[in-house]
């Protein structure tokens, strides 16, 4: 008896919704991470890009030659191969073919393929195409066994499963592509310096990152431009497969006579669509938003030429263009993330090392079965030419064999121990083949294909000499892609912006002026103008009060912290004027629900904070890392659930002072605190109970000073401050006598 429950009469089939949802999401989810947006490290392709090149090869589009339309391409690739769209499917063969996209095209086209200005190409039904040399390389090998092969979706074709690759396609031309959860971003390299350290791997496979980037210096952006990262910054993404490059547009000043000047654009950012760029400075100009430009005009033809005219001559060419760095796409992060797929099945984010290993792994195995491919053909061969010189030296009674048996194919084999291959090979055989000069030709190409097997047994047998193949195989493409030939050369430089340049553009679009910052209690936020010594004086809306205030000038950046542990930034030049209460801070930033101002301060480059949580951790940061560049701030100090950050102390001195809320106090060295960018710190102080009450940081030589009960100012000498004086993370003990009632250092 079946244990199959029946349909249900109604015919509808109860199911758990969310089992459901998470099968076919799942199922979804995978689809679209292995068939349509991670590429395949081996090859660099996704499975459109491979099956377009693979119709391509069927039509015998080869490099040099007929074009062919390209709706010839993309009616075969959806007819036979990929089932979707067939806009989709002629964009990514447009793609392929655009010089300004792609590093190294796989498609040469004929036609109106779009340009750099975000124009489209035209329809499929007008433009033509076929296949570079490039694509040569990666389809190299398909003909003798080099990869596996499946179905096609419909069952009547077969496609590859990965193209041989003899080109670091996934490097080279980079990829881009959004999956379920996961997304890949991998920039254009240049080919010669991925060789070099390709060939670096081979000699030493132990090497590291730092030593593959002896050889690669960076991204090769078709489009060129300046990548103005630090090695180290660069390094870090190589490493991890995480991060991205600030490429800006390379720019020279034209001197028009006369002390006037212009700025001209040559190369602009990866994937910026000019047109755009140019109507984006336009709206900025027209805004007042670039105070130091008067014009922009697009002088292009084939070469890109931005015009960029500065509003006096005396405008300073550098403080103008970084003007524009910071408020358009002349500036643009390029997102390095390495996610591909390893094997075709399994996505994983690759460094350098890691992704040259597997393309060479991969050419290392289709070198092995191409080898096994033309061996097997030889032992063919070998057998077939063995039979007919076995007919050759009996042919009389080959001759007779054939003439008079009723079955002369098993009579052959009969009398000369022949195989059924061999005897079909003799009986095939023409008459001008008993020719003296056959037979000799025959013994040349057995001797021939006799050394070559042997050959390619000691290659099968030799990992050593199979890498040697990989390392001749990349030494024809330093040659073919080397820095002397035309497509070989690095397009791409790599400088550091100018020094100061930001601080001098502030300080050309913002006049300098003295200001006092006030914050209240509430987190309302003003500046009055000038440096007032005394605000006791000024008034708080009903129920708010002082909380602080410091000088500052309008050129200066405003540090934020909130009690979450983020830190916000805020310009001093756009605070409301001293005339009201001011405005809200909230309203300024995206602070967190239920998060409190812990502390608002003008960054001074160079200076660091001792970042200090209730619960006694803490770490050194940079003021320059708490600098945020969005409304949404920036995560500092990772505060835990029932935690807050308590302060941000300047960390000027070697001695760090704290007292907990159970009133013991500890000096201890700041050297023992770690400095960070971001975290939770080491342990401060130890507690039984409750936790940090304040914190300071001053110099032991000088002495430590407190504010007494009575208000007055205490110092103790360093001498003094023995009982004190311990290490990180101790318990300390009760404060000098005098100390203050509310255990605060100032009062």
């Amino acid at each position: 008896m079946s244990d199959i429950a029946p349909p249900p009469q109604d015919g509808v089939l109860p199911v758990e919704l969310r089992s459901a949802l998470e099968e076919r999401y799942l199922a979804y989810a995978l689809s679209t991470i292995t068939q349509r947006a991670l590429p395949d490290v081996r090859d660099g392709l996704k499975p459109v890009h491979r099956r377009v090149l693979w119709a391509m090869r069927e039509l015998k589009l080869d490099p040099g030659a007929a074009f062919k339309k390209c709706a010839r391409v993309v009616g075969d690739t959806i007819g036979k191969y990929h089932p979707h769209g067939d806009q989709s499917v002629y964009d990514a063969l447009v793609r392929l073919a655009q010089d300004f996209a792609q590093r190294w095209p796989l498609v040469e086209g004929q036609g109106n393929f779009g340009n750099i200005d975000g124009d489209n190409a035209a329809a499929m039904r007008y433009t033509e195409a076929r296949l570079t040399e490039v694509a040569r390389l990666l389809l190299d090998g398909l003909d003798e066994d080099a990869v596996d092969y499946r179905a096609t979706y419909d069952g009547t074709e077969k496609e590859p499963i990965v193209l041989p690759g003899a080109f670091p396609n996934l490097l080279a031309n980079g990829s881009q592509g959004i999956a379920v959860g996961m997304a890949t971003s991998i920039p254009p390299h240049n080919v010669a310096e991925l060789v070099a350290a390709a060939k670096a791997l081979l000699a030493d496979p132990a090497a590291d990152t730092d030593a593959l980037l002896a050889h690669v210096q960076g991204p090769d952006f078709p489009t060129g431009g300046v990548v103005v990262d630090s090695p180290s910054v660069i390094a870090e993404a190589y490493r991890t497969g995480r991060g991205g490059f600030r490429t800006r547009a390379r720019w020279a000043v034209e001197d028009q006579g006369r002390g006037t000047w212009i700025a001209v654009v040559t190369e602009i950012p990866y994937l910026v669509p000019k047109s755009r760029l140019v109507e984006r400075i336009a709206e900025l100009i027209n805004e007042r938003k670039l105070p130091l430009v008067a014009d922009v005009r697009d002088e292009s033809t084939e070469d890109v030429r931005l015009v960029i005219e500065p509003r006096a001559r005396t405008v300073d060419p550098v403080v103008m263009m970084e003007q524009l760095f910071k408020l358009t796409e002349l500036e643009s992060r390029i997102p390095l993330n390495m996610n591909v797929l390893v094997r075709g099945q399994t996505p994983m984010v690759l460094g350098l090392k890691d992704a040259l290993r597997q393309w060479l792994d991969h050419r290392r195995e289709v070198i092995q079965r191409r080898s096994q491919h033309r061996l097997d053909a030889i032992v063919r061969r070998l057998e077939i030419l063995d039979g007919l010189l076995i007919a050759f030296l009996n042919v009389d009674e080959v001759i007779r064999i054939v003439r008079q048996a009723d079955d002369p194919k098993a009579d052959l084999i009969a009398a000369f121990a022949l195989t059924e291959t061999q005897a079909d090979a003799i009986l095939n055989m023409r008459l001008r083949s008993l020719a003296k000069l056959e037979e000799i030709e025959i013994r040349r190409e057995h001797d021939k294909l006799t050394k070559e097997g042997e050959e390619l047994r000691a290659l099968l047998g030799s990992e050593a000499r199979q890498w040697k193949r990989v390392g001749r195989e990349l030494d024809g493409l330093a040659k073919t892609f080397g820095p002397d030939t035309p497509l070989g050369k690095r397009r791409t430089s790599f400088e550091r912006p100018p020094d100061g340049a930001a601080e001098a553009m502030a300080e050309a679009l913002v006049e300098r002026e003295p200001v006092t910052v006030v914050v209240s209690e509430k987190g309302w936020i003003r500046a009055l103008k000038g440096h007032i010594a005394d605000v006791s004086g000024l008034t708080f809306k009903a129920d708010d009060a002082l909380k602080l205030s410091f000088h500052a000038e309008t050129t200066s950046k405003l540090i934020v912290a909130a009690s979450t542990g983020k830190t916000f930034t805020l310009d001093a030049a756009k605070l409301p004027g001293g005339r009201g209460a001011g405005e809200p801070i909230r309203l300024m930033v995206d602070m967190d629900e239920g998060a409190e101002i812990v502390d608002v301060f003008a960054h001074v480059p160079g200076a660091r904070r001792l970042v200090v949580s209730s619960d006694a951790r803490g770490f050194v940061v940079a003021e320059e890392q708490l600098l945020a560049t969005t409304r949404k701030g920036r995560q500092v100090a990772n505060v835990e659930p029932g935690v807050t950050l308590l302060r941000l102390a300047p960390a000027q001195g070697d001695t760090v002072a704290i007292v907990g809320e159970n009133r013991k106090l500890l000096l201890f060295p700041l050297a023992q605190v770690a400095e960070m960018a971001r975290g939770r710190g080491v342990r401060l102080q130890r507690y039984k109970d409750g936790g940090v009450s304040d914190v300071k940081v001053f110099t032991l030589a000088e002495g430590f000073s407190f504010v007494t009960n009575s208000g007055a100012t205490w110092s103790l000498k360093s001498e003094d401050l023995r009982d004190w004086l311990g290490n990180r993370a101790e318990s300390g003990r009760l404060p000098p006598r005098g100390f203050s009632a509310k255990n605060r250092f100032g009062g």
